[in-house]
C-alpha cells in the first residue's frame, strides 16, 4: 500500500502522555491542538472534530479506550497528521462498548486515501493486546519503537 508510513506521520512532537483533561470535549481540543502547535491543522479543524462527535455521536471511539477524532479536508487540514494523546484518567465519549477512553488519536488528512497506509499500521499496533499495552501504558520511547517497527512492515 502506497503513503507515508507510521513513523511519518506520528511524531515523536506529536505524542504527549499522561495528560489530565475533564471530559471528551478537553481531550479532543488538547489532542488537536498538538497538530495546531505543529501546522498540521488550523483551529477551526478542532472546532470541527468537537462538533462532528456532538452531532453524530461517539462513532470516533473505534476500539475500547481509543478514540480517533477526525473531520473534513476542508475544516482546516494542512498536511498529513496523527497525534497521540494518553490521558491519566480515561474518560467517557459516551460509547456503549469502547468507554473509557484513554487515548486520543486525532487524525489530519488532505484527502480520502493519503493517511490509509499509516492507519493499517496504527490499526495493527492496536490489534495486538501487547502492542496495544504499550501505547497504554508504556514510555515515548517504547512507544516510538513499535511505531517505527510497524512502519516497516
Amino acid at each position: 500500500m502506497a503513503g507515508p508510513v507510521l513513523e511519518d506521520v506520528l511524531a515523536p512532537e506529536l505524542i504527549k502522555l499522561d495528560v489530565e483533561v475533564e471530559n471528551w470535549q478537553e481531550a479532543v481540543r488538547q489532542a488537536g491542538q498538538l497538530l495546531i502547535d505543529h501546522n498540521h491543522v488550523e483551529p477551526r479543524y478542532v472546532d470541527a472534530m468537537v462538533r462532528m462527535v456532538e452531532e453524530n455521536g461517539p462513532y470516533i471511539v473505534i476500539d475500547q479506550g481509543v478514540a480517533m477524532p477526525h473531520a473534513r479536508p476542508e475544516d482546516g487540514v494542512k498536511s498529513l497528521g496523527l497525534s497521540l494523546l494518553r490521558l491519566s484518567n480515561p474518560v467517557n465519549f459516551g460509547h456503549d462498548k469502547n468507554d473509557p477512553v484513554k487515548l486520543v488519536i486525532c487524525l489530519s488528512s488532505v484527502d480520502a486515501e493519503m493517511h490509509l497506509n499509516a492507519l493499517r499500521q496504527l490499526a495493527s499496533i492496536l490489534s495486538d493486546n501487547e502492542n496495544k499495552q504499550i501505547l497504554l501504558t508504556g514510555g515515548k520511547e517504547a512507544i516510538l519503537e513499535k511505531v517505527q517497527e510497524v512502519s516497516q512492515i
